[in-house]
């Protein structure tokens, strides 16, 4: 390998969740074929909220992974519960730094890496990335993928609404506008947040690369039994967490649901939407029982990452939950759903980059989260191109673009760039 770069990543196998540990999984995979050798520092497994073994055998054998002293300030530093406020600025995982600064430093030392990069959304990994870059010179990536803060012209309120949260997160923000030497994002949307926000930085070399899927995930999936269904049912799937928020909150798609159930003709097939992994399995109990769903809509555990993919390849569509508070984001399960070839339902707001990018590549239907009335109608329409045979899935070239191989080489590119501009 010619040059070498350190990943500062918290999220990374066992932890216990897929988006959030794919992008720097990734680049351990796929960076040695552009000539980085990859080396990883990490969190202790103790710090994790859950862990599996799962993703463990996806580390290319070889890799160097350091993992450091981290630990949870609401269940660690707790005491009966409570625990000191500032102990959550910027993020519970703020202890981190303990470990990883002086980890990072003996890694720099011994293996003298040519870059590092450090991954949100943990703040604190920018903190680490800051502090190793300043004490060794050594150049440093800042990978934000979505805005850390964000101000909402609607409502004229900001995200996070704690000044204390949001005063902390601006500081981690403006280290990195200052001292990296590049950033990148994970949509345009966030780019310009940034762009806007520190005008006075040097924006050169601030880069868009997008979140993507695993296609050998994808084809080990492919080999599955498929599960057991009832072939005249139409299953309607949405994989992963929905947040008990009005940015990605559900309701209105349930009451449009049960609006269409109630119009179909009779002796038409029946709908089923599975939501998998939500996290907020008890939290619309109620609702599922005022509208008479129970039927219909099941709230479904976790299940391993490769039997997800495989879910959603059988699945007759797919559902995305998105408020407009969320505009400048697109959820990394979106380019999943794109590699399952399946059609997208997605409630979002017209002038966001997942409705932008959904319409560009003619993947699915829109309607705005928060409207009965428009998800009833767009959800008539888009089981009518599921039952009629009419949809049709986007050819290959144009979801192929987001394979995780393809998305490290924009890396390996920003990589080295910014490591041949040091003198």
């Amino acid at each position: 390998m010619s040059k070498r770069v350190l990943l500062l990543a918290f999220h990374f196998p066992p932890i216990k969740v897929s988006s959030g540990l794919e992008r720097t999984l990734a680049l351990t995979r796929h960076l040695p074929r552009h000539g980085w050798e990859p080396l990883v520092l990490t969190a202790s497994p103790k710090a994790y909220p859950a862990v599996s073994e799962e993703r463990m055998g996806s580390i290319p054998q070889g890799t160097v992974v350091r993992r450091c002293f981290a630990r949870d300030s609401s269940r660690h530093f707790a005491i009966a519960g409570r625990y000191p406020a500032w102990f959550t600025l910027p993020d519970r995982w703020q202890s981190w730094a303990l470990g990883a600064i002086p980890a990072g430093l003996s890694m720099i030392r011994e293996y003298k890496p040519d870059l590092i990069w450090s991954t949100y959304p943990i703040a604190s990994a920018h903190i680490i990335g800051c502090a190793l870059h300043r004490l060794s010179g050594v150049p440093w990536v800042a990978d934000f993928r979505d805005p850390m803060v964000e101000y909402d012209a609607r409502s004229e309120q900001w995200f996070p609404t704690w000044p204390a949260l949001r005063k902390s997160r601006l500081w981690v923000e403006g280290l990195a506008a200052r001292h990296a030497t590049a950033l990148s994002f994970c949509t345009e949307g966030a780019r310009n947040i940034y762009a806007e926000r520190y005008q006075q930085a040097d924006q050169r070399h601030w880069s868009v690369i997008t979140n993507g899927y695993d296609e050998s995930a994808f084809q080990a999936a492919a080999q599955r039994a498929p599960a057991e269904r009832n072939d005249d049912d139409i299953v309607l799937l949405h994989s992963g967490t929905i947040y008990p928020s009005p940015d990605r909150d559900p309701s209105y798609f349930l009451r449009a649901l049960r609006q269409v159930i109630d119009q179909r003709p009779a002796g038409a097939r029946r709908l089923r939407v599975v939501f998998r992994a939500s996290s907020v399995e008890t939290l619309y109990g109620g609702l599922l029982a005022e509208l008479g769903l129970n039927d219909n809509v099941s709230f479904a555990p976790a299940i391993p990452y490769e039997a997800a993919l495989a879910e959603m390849m059988q699945a007759d569509g797919v559902l995305v939950f998105q408020g407009y508070t969320s505009n400048p984001a697109i959820p990394a399960k979106l380019y999943e759903y794109f590699r399952a070839e399946r059609p997208i339902l997605a409630m979002a707001d017209d002038e966001g980059d997942t409705a932008r990018l959904i319409r560009k590549l003619g993947a699915g239907t829109v309607a705005p989260l928060d409207s009965v009335e428009r998800i009833a109608g767009s959800l008539t329409h888009y089981l009518a191109e599921i039952e009629s045979g009419r949809w049709q899935p986007m050819a290959r070239e144009q979801f192929s673009q987001f394979e995780r191989a393809q998305t490290v080489a924009h890396f390996a590119q920003l990589f080295n760039t910014v490591s041949s501009r040091q003198p």
